[in-house]
């Protein structure tokens, strides 16, 4: 299976439009449309990140002891 690269764009009606002709012709192809991502919108992803428990060992840790836990260690 050979690969050819040429830009193209799709239009209004969800056609491709391809830049140049394409030499080849009478032939099945197979297509991969590749396309530059959104921005995703900053809100949503910090919204995501602080509800992710992933990031939890980022978070403050509670404290655990006071000052009136355990033995002074003098050494």
């Amino acid at each position: 299976m050979n690969a050819i690269e040429i830009a193209g764009e799709i239009d209004k009606s969800g056609n491709l439009l391809l830049k140049k002709p394409l030499s080849i012709k009478n032939k099945q192809v197979k297509v991969i449309i590749l396309f530059e991502e959104e921005d995703v919108d900053d809100k949503l992803w910090l919204k995501s990140l602080t509800h992710n428990p992933s990031f939890n060992f980022l978070k403050e840790e509670p404290e655990i002891y006071s000052k009136t836990d355990g033995k002074p260690f003098n050494d």
